[in-house]
């Protein structure tokens, strides 16, 4: 007989072989011989989707009822022959076939079993709602929901092990959700998406160090969570707040830009998404910040040259990070749009009239996107390479999509910037097609 190399591997090689297999084949293993019946059995990270199991199934199964039964008993089968400890449990369905009960009882059985990671993707038309017994999970480290109902019952008191929790179109209460941050004390990294019902976003994590969030807010007030070092904030506003005034806050106002970079001492990479800078620029503007961005190197702004206050706010944050090293403006032609029909003619002013005022002593990589050339992008092109002795190279995209007028001048534009004057002797300016 032909020698078993696998088999006669030591346990350890063969149990990363295993850990690398997709666990369909790796269960599939178990009726090969009797020793390696309970292989399966010992993986500590189960991951189960459904997509790939009904694409990958025997051709013996004609209909999506049969997929779906034999995926779902396949999960209660190797639940139930486990003889370890479940470290990770991951399961991502696609098809409505998957009953809420299912779901329910492997995560009833988790929650016996000391599980660390728990990953639910849901893509289903109904909202599942998670069940009571995911919140004795104590042990939980990190906890990933898509799509489902999040309701902690009155007595649940947060997740102590916890460090990171991903939260994807998941409802949950503004209570509920400021609860469980609140309540996970050792919480590092916090990822919230299209989550109904978090109107305020309130974080109260002094452990957070990595900060992820889409939607639509109100307000962001990051209460107590000054060990944020990377942040990426995508907030839109409301159609009531589109377009305000300058002054619809009083003068006397502090700005939302000191409320927010007061809490953000350490930060060191920041994305500003959407209309968080718009946000930002409410209340009174100062030049610099109180507290400087001290360990600021990596900075990304969407940007409208059409509000008056987006360059002056841009400009305070630049001038408080002397430590910025890379840089990215995004264009962002979606609120010039939308502010032909929303904004005030009062509140339109030049943008000649914004004092560029500042030195980027660090910057070397510059990166904007969406480019029309309207002169009030020039100006702040010709600004960063006027401010910028160390600049190494400064990337400039056009619009993907661009108007007509944009695609006749462009030739134009390119002659234009590259004749600008650069305070670097090695800068070098790169346009690239959209």
């Amino acid at each position: 007989m032909e020698v078993d190399r696998i088999s006669s591997l030591p346990n350890g090689v063969t149990e990363k072989i295993w850990f690398c297999l997709p666990l369909r084949d790796a269960v599939r293993t178990s009726v090969l011989s009797s020793k390696w019946r309970y292989k399966s059995a010992m993986l500590q990270d189960l991951e189960f989707d459904e997509f790939y199991w009904g694409r990958n199934q025997n051709r013996e199964f004609d209909d999506d009822y049969q997929i779906h039964t034999t995926f779902v008993n396949m999960i209660d089968h190797v639940l139930l022959v486990h003889i370890v400890p479940i470290r990770k449990f991951k399961l991502c369905c696609t098809m409505d076939e998957v009953a809420p009960r299912d779901i329910d009882r492997w995560t009833t059985h988790l929650s016996r079993n000391s599980i660390k990671e728990l990953i639910i993707k849901l893509w289903v038309d109904h909202e599942y709602n998670i069940p009571f017994s995911l919140f004795s999970c104590q042990g939980l480290v990190h906890l990933e929901l898509l799509d489902c109902l999040l309701k902690p019952p009155s007595t649940f008191k947060g997740f102590k092990s916890l460090k990171s929790l991903q939260l994807h179109a998941v409802d949950v209460a503004q209570d509920a959700f400021e609860n469980l941050v609140r309540c996970s004390p050792l919480l590092e990294r916090l990822t919230l998406r299209h989550c109904d019902g978090v109107t305020n976003l309130k974080i109260d994590a002094p452990n957070l160090q990595y900060l992820h969030v889409l939607g639509v807010f109100n307000v962001i007030n990051l209460e107590n969570a000054c060990s944020i070092t990377e942040a990426e904030i995508c907030m839109n506003m409301h159609n009531d707040q589109i377009g305000v005034p300058a002054g619809w806050i009083p003068a006397c106002s502090s700005s939302n830009l000191l409320k927010i970079f007061d809490r953000l001492p350490h930060i060191r990479r920041l994305e500003i998404k959407w209309r968080f800078l718009e946000y930002l620029s409410l209340g009174s503007l100062p030049e610099k910040l109180n507290k400087p961005c001290q360990y600021l190197n990596a900075l990304s702004i969407d940007i409208c040259f059409d509000d008056p206050d987006a360059i002056p706010t841009a400009l305070c944050l630049l001038r408080s990070s002397p430590a910025l090293q890379e840089l990215e403006i995004v264009m962002d032609r979606r609120k010039k749009l939308e502010r032909r029909h929303t904004v005030v003619e009062e509140v339109k002013s030049s943008c000649l009239d914004v004092s560029y005022n500042c030195t980027l002593s660090q910057l070397r990589l510059v990166k904007i996107t969406g480019i029309s050339g309207v002169k009030a992008e020039l100006d702040f092109i010709r600004f960063l390479l006027l401010s910028s002795p160390l600049l190494e190279r400064m990337t400039i995209t056009p619009p993907r999509f661009p108007e007509p007028a944009t695609v006749d001048g462009f030739p134009k534009l390119v002659k234009e910037l590259l004749q600008f004057k650069r305070e670097s002797k090695h800068a070098e300016i790169i346009l690239l097609d959209p």
